[in-house]
């Protein structure tokens, strides 16, 4: 994973974790998605983790599949990455999903900063990310149609609670280039900025300062919102507001704001 992606631990348990193919605009070849991968499960077994920030490092947030991988001979299924799209090899995901999916699947909010480019597969990791933040100027595109190939990194199930369907469906048929602000327009971006990472980071800062298991039930509710019942999601707000009301980390957030203090949090 070292020479692909990095992670490093900032203050108030903020992951500043970052592709760092920078020569290849963080194409993705066999060890960017095995690096991919591994950063997830690191991040999903982190003790103290409050929130995570995505970026890529150099010119771009990520250009896709390395056009590389496209060559060469075989099998029909098999993946870029050598395994079969078929096999479920990490939860509901195959090795490519997993790549966008799992940061979806993290207990803890993602902040996407995004820039440069964002096309194919890196459209979809982004597209993972809780919140994301683009540069105006990045071009980004649902790029498989351009190779015959439909777009398979977990897009169809992330773009569904963001995006119009028949937006969706123009951009995955035409594989269309668009900017950031027309981005933010269409509901594939959260905000516009000019700096996307300086966004990023002040964002992941006021979420770290919050109840971390306030934060990681909201996500779970947030997770259910595509697919639950109205019953389901009822319930489930039931659940997880019984898991932190009058707890100590509960009590602290009340604490601090009558106080206007800083919280003090435990794990």
């Amino acid at each position: 994973m070292k020479d692909r992606i990095s992670i490093t631990m900032l203050d108030g348990g903020i992951a500043d974790v970052r592709l760092i193919r920078a020569d290849k605009m963080n194409a993705l070849d066999p060890a960017m998605w095995a690096a991919l991968t591994e950063a997830i499960d690191t991040l999903k077994a982190m003790s103290g983790l409050r929130v995570v920030v995505l970026s890529g490092e150099g010119r771009a947030f990520c250009a896709g599949l390395d056009l590389a991988s496209l060559g060469g001979e075989r099998e029909p299924g098999t993946s870029s990455t050598g395994g079969s799209l078929n096999e479920r090899a990490h939860g509901i995901a195959n090795g490519p999903q997993y790549a966008a999916w799992g940061w979806r699947e993290l207990p803890v909010p993602v902040i996407a900063a995004v820039h440069g480019v964002a096309f194919g597969a890196g459209s979809q990791i982004m597209a993972a990310a809780d919140i994301r933040i683009v540069h105006p100027d990045t071009r980004i595109a649902i790029m498989e149609m351009r190779w015959g190939l439909v777009p398979d990194v977990a897009g169809m199930a992330l773009w569904r609670t963001q995006v119009a369907d028949d937006v969706l469906r123009e951009m995955i048929y035409t594989n269309r280039e668009f900017n950031g602000s027309e981005a933010k327009l269409l509901g594939f971006a959260t905000h516009v900025s000019d700096d996307p990472l300086a966004r990023a980071m002040e964002l992941a800062a006021v979420i770290a300062d919050k109840n971390p298991h306030a934060i990681r039930g909201a996500k779970r509710l947030c997770n259910m919102l595509a697919d639950a019942t109205d019953a389901e999601i009822l319930q489930a707000e039931s659940d997880e507001q019984v898991k932190v009301i009058r707890t100590p980390n509960q009590m602290e957030a009340v604490m601090a704001g009558m106080q206007k203090r800083k919280p003090n949090f435990a794990d």
